[in-house]
């Protein structure tokens, strides 16, 4: 068993054994407090609780949000709830103590500050009608904190339990608490019985009466209170101890002190002798007390600790006696036990332990009646009255009779071990005097100076101060900022709102003042020059004008800055107020309890023009948009139906521009303002990626809608209500139109409510699954035949596709068939079905996929579930080498086998053994699957069943474009179908061809399916640009087409072009007439065919670079499809449409390049021009690289063939490969060798696998010199000897470049190609600026960055001074960062296994400071990440490349050329961050302290035997770092 040594680890124990919510009050969310962390580690480690039906949760809260707020919900849902805190929270936590007071709430208070508290924050508190405890050693804390649960739950009322965690006895190491103690204490069965009631109280200022009460006999329920609560025990029994006793010291409470102890023994026995009727009465003084005693009575009968209300320690026949509150007792008791002093050799020590109720009539009779002088010593600075509350407390207990003792107070100041003695001997100096002095202060009172707890804006939540300040810059006036001074004020006074709203009340007065004086100023004769009184006129008068008066602010200020007067200095004095503010106040959503009491209602109230902009940090869950009681009021609907505010709902992480918006028009609104901004986190030291996941799922799922609201918007013609989160207006549109009652019911109870959405969601989602179900057992009545059930679980189609296979096949052997994802299925029906067939592939790390998911955790956990009459078999899909580590094999087909052994504990009986596919096998999974096939159809009895029709082969590619008619398909009958964001299987196939794919969101598919919503469906598209080139008219379209018609944000991928994302279904034809509009395309940028074409962007030497480009655009024209499919399916108007399908459709397209089937695979050429690889020319199906002639011309290429990057993790047989050189062509023939090329590869190129499609595999096959020969024969001509040329580097060169014409160049540094606006970068709008002004044009480069181009000396200082202006001249990076690159991947690429684009970015940030230390922050490392192995950033050719495994995990690869001419190789497989830091950080440092002249990192580590080199795609797999196991 373990130990603990801190106070806030045996509180944070105790509370989360005897609670359903802890809610943890820190400093800030990025300091821990003295319970925290244990707490942390408990949930971390699942620990289970004694009271809590589920896991305990533990709520973490900023101490200065006000965070007994957090507890009311909660408490009032019937879940015991408690809070662990220090004491500054509880002065300003009054208005709810005396409401929490009311339920069995558990306030564990650590007194602050730490070695000199202040216990007024107690006493202050003292009549809020909760019961304190006391403890003043560890084990006190745990007794104590474990009775506070206990009285609470069994007298109904809350308790705070208070302690000093800096106390002398609280560092002495106590046991782990027995948990079988704690059962026994805590009464379990009345926990049960409040967790089954609910509150239906939603106030928290009005008292509606609660009160907690006892069910006694009907004769008891009128006994007056205030008696004594039991007989006490007499004190003449206590028998005095002889000086030498007095020995040890009082720090514990097990009785250890060997200075004897009475206390009041405070048993009441019952006196009911007759059954009576129950009445209810108030939980009483007395009735708390007995409740403590009984408490108290098992843990003594357990531990031997005995506890009470008072405790005495000291002779039988004390004189005289120290009651201390708050101080030290450990550090009085050792003084009074150790010294020889008279003075208290016959002194007694007081304590109390419960402080409230005050049960005084039980200290009399507990204290010898020889004492006739008691100190009270109160640790109690600020005092409301003369005496200390402690002192009045004991006056009215002990001055009943005159015969009472004297009591002299003292207040308490600082002491430590070397000045209690002195301390203590002043105390009975004065106590036993003839005429002692009362509150005499003892101690330093100044004491040690506490560390100033520094109130900061959480890190995460100066998202919406930037954009603030973005948007009004100097005229931003934010009335409640953390950090302004105020003289006089606590920052946490100044920073709260309702301080803010009246500062900003005096401003506006003080500025109207200033308006006046200005009038007058205007008239006076005090100025030395009269160029003031001109302006000062002008200002006076456009005072009230916004705009104009901050137009002239700057002017008028400039003419008094320069006249000197003192008239003029004294308005300097107040020259901020010469501009019309933008006037803020910030507050949490600490303010949407009770918004009648609240600042809300205030600044409403008040009609002021003043904008509030209120931060909700609350994370979306599941569980709280189901739950109507969790979610706050609504601040929006309230301001809303106030009539006379500005109302909008933003999140920055899901609308940067609706963010802007809102603030602007919030600003201009004439009146009060209320923007509701969304910043869902659990910690401050969140990522943002975090931040952006829950965002998402919030916005998407109606939790938190995006919304402007404006009351005037009618009188401007303009709609008063906007609601701008899309999905869920075009959502809500239909809902509503197709169910007439809940929007009634909407309109009957206007929450807006996402938990009415939510929960018709689910109900939705029941119904759903009832119906399918239904339809397929209706569909087979008719039917002759035993039943099966076929229930898959796919991630990639593969265990889909066979269970259909299996389902037709069990039809055509006479079978009832049901075939449907194992999520769609209704659990309940489970126990009576006859036949289960279950097919799982294998996900992440051993995880089911999505889609049956739910399905197996309600068959995991289900204690109720009864399958002994259901007959079953499995068959799994995985891979057994894809976790290659032994300690990782569990892995494999770990769903199937799971499901498999529960289905049999179950009570399930198997038909067969549990099937196992392996992809490793000849066949995949398929030869598994060959055997386990046959086994079921003889358990059924159906093996042998004849005539049998073959089956139809499965549609392929191939099939899907022979029957397209030119890539047609029912693409246009898809985007009409608007029950659905999706469209067909085979149209998803043909799209790509057009340029677009579909997608969904990967963040929200779980939260969307428990609604019983399709995923959320949208499509990506990506241009055709040859080269990268674009003008800047086309840049703004762009940037206008991704605002308007898709996610805000723009792609620059490693292919040179623009792509956009998050574009539905109704907007993608809108979406591709825009971008043609720009005189741009998308055709054959995705698909089975030539894509875009890249070129180096070489802004060095813009004419060379301008004659390469044309031959970039020569072969993109040349190799373009020539079907009018595209034409007509996206550009065509609908008159046009019309009269071609009247005319019969006549059209017979041709492809005289491609036919009918086009290419096997996708074909991809790209130029690079040495020294500059920046194109990967070694990666392509075709790479061209430039020759310059001896006249500095172009003069043609030398052509690589081949390289491709595509592979499949643990199949051998696929690999990346590099291009082979096939010789030199002139510029002329360049775009015919590159046709001749893929015609050859259309002709012989795999068409059966696509695995094995690519040309580099058509090569390897055929061999480079016959398929060069092939090339040569269909051209009729030589491929010549190839030329000289020399790369220098594959990646960007950054910042200024001129070129050979004077003219000017910029590249970017782009992080990933991702064009957005964030509070801290406004890159897209800044960019949108520059191309308003710009003359030049713009570069993509293959390295996902952006080249400003051809910019006129003229032009440079306007184009540097708006780059400065929104940061986007800084290229002040580290080299491994600016060489870096990732693809997409999550959220929207369907094959992403891990992130890629969101991660890389902090996993170098992780690295930074080993490179920084290293010296290495100017070395270019080429790194690159993708999320899957399909190879979109070319991680095989990096220095160091990380490719997706599974969620959080990569295989790291090693040993990439740095002029991208050499493949990497596997060094670790499937490690997560840690590893890989722990990895990377000591090869960095061996490589910048051993590495040769020049040498680059990929060759360092094949030099230093981390990793052999790869010589050819072959040979990609051979002799990695890591050697796969075969063991099971």
């Amino acid at each position: 068993m373990g130990s603990i040594s801190t106070a806030g680890e045996a509180v944070a124990r105790i509370a989360y054994l005897s609670s359903d919510v802890v809610v943890s009050v820190q400093p800030s969310l990025a300091a821990d407090s003295d319970f925290s962390l244990p707490l942390r580690a408990l949930q971390k480690n699942k620990t289970a609780g004694v009271v809590a039906r589920e896991l305990p949760e533990v709520l973490t809260v900023r101490e200065n949000v006000d965070p007994l707020l957090s507890v009311f919900q909660p408490i009032r849902a019937g879940k015991l709830t408690s809070v662990t805190t220090t004491s500054a929270i509880l002065v300003k936590s009054i208005p709810h103590l005396y409401k929490l007071a009311q339920y069995p709430v558990v306030l564990h208070v650590s007194v602050q500050p730490e070695g000199f508290p202040d216990f007024s924050d107690i006493t202050s508190i003292r009549n809020s009608g909760f019961t304190f405890l006391q403890s003043e050693t560890l084990l006190q804390v745990q007794d104590i904190a474990l009775t506070a649960h206990a009285l609470a739950i069994k007298s109904g009322k809350g308790v705070i339990h208070f302690f000093d965690t800096g106390a002398v006895a609280m560092s002495k190491e106590v046991p782990y608490e027995n948990k079988e103690l704690v059962k026994a204490v805590l009464d379990v069965d009345a926990a049960a019985a409040f967790q089954h009631s609910k509150s239906d109280e939603t106030t928290l200022y009005a008292d509606d009466g609660r009160t907690p009460t006892l069910s006694v006999a009907r004769s008891q329920a009128t006994v007056a209170h205030g008696a004594p609560a039991g007989p006490v025990q007499p004190t003449d029994t206590v028998k005095s101890l002889s000086l030498p006793d007095r020995t040890s010291t009082r720090a514990s409470s097990t009785g250890s002190s060997r200075r004897e102890s009475s206390t009041a023994s405070g048993q009441s026995s019952s006196s009911a002798t007759t059954v009576e009727s129950l009445a209810s009465k108030p939980v009483s003084s007395e009735d708390i007390y007995r409740f403590a005693t009984q408490i108290w009575a098992n843990i003594k009968e357990a531990t031997g600790r005995s506890y009470d209300a008072f405790e005495y320690t000291g002779p039988a026949k004390a004189e005289s006696a120290v009651f201390l509150f708050g101080a030290d007792t450990a550090l009085f008791a050792d003084e009074m036990d150790s010294a020889d002093s008279e003075a208290y050799s016959n002194a007694g020590l007081i304590t109390v332990r419960m402080y409230r109720p005050w049960l005084g009539a039980s200290l009399a009779p507990l204290l010898p009646q020889s004492i006739k002088k008691i100190a009270v010593i109160e640790q109690v600075r600020r005092k409301t009255t003369r005496w200390g509350p402690l002192l009045l407390d004991l006056l009215m207990s002990l001055k009943s009779t005159s015969a009472g003792p004297s009591i002299v107070g003292y207040q308490l100041g600082y002491i430590n071990e070397k000045t209690v003695q002195q301390a203590l001997r002043g105390v009975f100096q004065n106590l036993l005097s003839d005429s002692p002095v009362q509150n005499l202060q003892v101690g330093n009172m100044d004491g040690p100076k506490p560390d100033a707890v520094k109130l900061e804006q959480p890190a995460l939540e100066n998202a919406y101060l930037k954009i603030l300040n973005q948007v009004f810059g100097e005229k931003l006036y934010v009335a409640n900022q953390l950090g302004k001074q105020h003289a006089g004020i606590s920052n946490d006074i100044s920073s709260s709102p309702e301080y803010g709203f009246g500062s900003l009340i005096a401003r506006k007065e003080h500025r109207t003042r200033f308006v006046e004086e200005v009038r007058a100023a205007s008239k006076s004769n005090a100025f030395i020059t009269n160029a003031p009184l001109q302006w000062l006129s002008k200002w006076a008068l456009e005072a009230g004008n916004g705009d104009k008066a901050n137009e002239l602010a700057s002017e008028v200020i400039a003419r008094l800055s320069n006249d000197g007067s003192p008239l003029a200095t004294e308005l300097l004095s107040s020259k901020q107020l010469f501009f019309n503010e933008s006037p803020w106040l910030i507050g949490s959503d600490a303010w949407a309890y009770d918004l009648g009491n609240s600042g809300v209602h205030h600044v409403l109230a008040s009609g002021a023009n003043v904008n509030m902009l209120i931060i909700d940090s609350t994370p979306y869950s599941e569980r709280a948009a189901a739950d109507a009681a969790r979610r706050k009021k609504d601040i929006g609907l309230y301001a809303m139906n106030f009539g006379n505010a500005y109302v909008a709902s933003v999140a920055v992480y899901s609308s940067y521009t609706q963010v802007l918006e809102a603030m602007i028009e919030a600003d201009k609104f004439n009146g009060p303002s209320v923007v509701l901004a969304y910043l869902p986190y659990e910690k401050e030291n969140d990522s943002p990626l975090t931040v952006l996941q829950e965002t998402k799922k919030a916005v998407d799922l109606g939790y938190w809608p995006l919304y402007r609201w404006d009351p005037h918007g009618d009188e401007k013609g303009e709609p008063n209500f906007q609601l701008d989160s899309e999905r869920i207006k075009k959502e809500l549109e239909e809902f509503l139109a197709r169910d007439n009652y809940l929007s009634q019911l909407m309109k009957r109870h206007p929450d807006f409510s996402p938990n009415l959405a939510s929960s018709y969601g689910t109900e939705v989602r029941q119904l759903q699954k009832r119906k399918a179900k239904d339809a397929y057992s209706k569909l087979l009545d008719g039917l002759a035949g035993d039943p099966m059930t076929v229930l898959f679980a796919s991630d990639n189609g593969n265990a889909e596709n066979l269970a259909k296979r299996l389902a037709n096949r069990g039809k055509a052997r006479g079978l009832k068939t049901i075939c449907m994802a194992m999520d769609d299925y209704p659990l309940e029906d489970l126990s009576g079905e006859q036949n289960v067939v279950f097919l799982s592939s294998t996900a992440g790390q051993g995880e089911f996929p999505q889609n049956g998911r739910a399905m197996w955790e309600a068959v995991r956990d289900s204690t109720d579930l009864d399958l002994a009459t259901v007959n079953f078999a499995v068959f799994a899909l995985g891979d057994s080498h894809y976790w290659p580590r032994k300690e990782d094999k569990i892995y494999y087909n770990k769903p199937g086998k799971d499901l498999h052994t529960r289905l049999e504990t179950l009570g399930a009986k198997p038909l067969t053994g549990c099937g196992l596919g392996d992809d490793q096998d000849p066949d995949a999974y398929q030869t598994g699957y060959a055997e386990w096939e046959p086994l079921l159809w003889q358990a059924l009895g159906v093996d042998k069943v004849e005539g049998i029709v073959d089956e139809p082969p499965p549609m392929t590619n191939e099939d899907m474009k022979i029957q397209s008619n030119f890539l047609r398909g029912t693409i246009e009958e898809g985007l009409n179908d608007t029950s659905t964001g999706a469209i067909s299987a085979s149209d998803q196939q043909l799209t790509k061809f057009h340029g677009t794919y579909m997608q969904d969101d990967r963040d929200l598919r779980d939260e969307r399916k428990a609604q019983g919503l399709e995923p959320a469906y949208s499509f990506m598209i990506r241009c055709r640009l040859a080269g990268g080139v674009a003008t800047p008219k086309q840049w703004l379209q762009m940037d206008e087409i991704s605002t308007t018609l898709g996610n805000e944000t723009m792609k620059l991928t490693t292919r040179q072009t623009f792509q956009f994302h998050g574009i539905v279904k109704g907007k993608l034809k809108p979406a591709m007439q825009a971008i043609n509009r720009a005189l741009m395309t998308t055709i054959a940028a995705c698909g089975d065919i030539n894509r875009n074409v890249m070129c180096s962007s070489l802004p060095q030497h813009s004419e060379y670079h301008k004659q390469v480009h044309a031959v970039s655009q020569k072969i993109s024209d040349h190799l373009l499809p020539s079907t009018t499919a595209y034409h007509e399916i996206w550009l065509e108007d609908d008159e046009t449409k019309k009269k071609r399908q009247v005319a019969g459709n006549a059209v017979v397209d041709d492809e005289p390049l491609y036919g009918p089937t086009y290419l096997p695979r996708k074909f991809k050429i790209t130029i690079a021009i040495p020294p500059h690889n920046d194109t990967d020319v070694y990666a392509h199906d075709v790479g061209l690289i430039a020759i310059k002639g001896s006249d500095g011309q172009l003069e043609g290429f030398n052509l690589l063939a081949g390289g491709g990057m595509g592979v499949t993790h643990n199949n051998k047989k696929t690999y990346p490969r590099t291009g082979s050189m096939f010789g030199y062509v002139a510029k002329e023939d360049a775009h015919i060798a590159c046709e001749k090329i893929m015609l050859v590869q259309r002709d012989h190129g795999d068409r059966k696998n696509r695995k094995h499609a690519r040309l580099k595999y058509t090569i390897d096959d055929m061999s480079v010199d016959v398929f060069k020969g092939k090339v040569e024969e269909l051209w009729g001509k030589k491929f010549g000897e190839p030329k000289s040329f020399k790369f220098d580097s594959n990646i960007d060169t950054f910042g200024w470049q001129k070129d050979e014409h004077g003219l000017n160049h910029f590249t970017f540094f782009i992080e990933n190609g991702r064009i957005e606006d964030t509070a801290d970068f406004p890159m897209k709008t800044g960019l949108i600026e520059i191309a308003k002004v710009h003359k030049g044009e713009f570069r993509l480069t293959g390295n996902q960055h952006l080249i400003l181009s051809n910019v006129s000396d003229d032009e440079l200082p306007m184009i540097k001074e708006l780059m400065k202006k929104f940061k986007l001249d800084n290229t002040n990076f580290s080299a491994l960062r600016l060489s870096s690159s990732a693809c997409v991947a999550f959220p929207t690429c369907g094959l992403a296994m891990a992130e890629s684009e969101r991660y890389l970015p902090e996993l170098i940030t992780k690295l930074e400071g080993t490179i920084e230390e290293a010296g290495l922050r100017q070395d270019s490392i080429v790194m690159r990440m993708t999320g899957c192995p399909n190879g979109c950033a070319r991680p095989w050719l990096a220095e160091v490349a990380f490719v997706g495994k599974a969620f959080g995990a990569y295989n790291m690869y090693l040993g990439g050329g740095y002029h991208g001419q050499r493949l990497n190789k596997l060094y670790r497989s499937s490690i997560k961050e840690e590893e890989i830091l722990e990895i990377m950080k000591p090869i960095i440092k061996r490589y910048a302290a051993e590495r040769n002249e020049g040498e680059r990192f990929g060759d360092f580590v094949i030099r230093m035997g981390y990793i052999k080199p790869t010589t050819e795609g072959k040979t990609f797999h051979d002799d990695t770092a890591e050697v796969e196991s075969d063991e099971e």
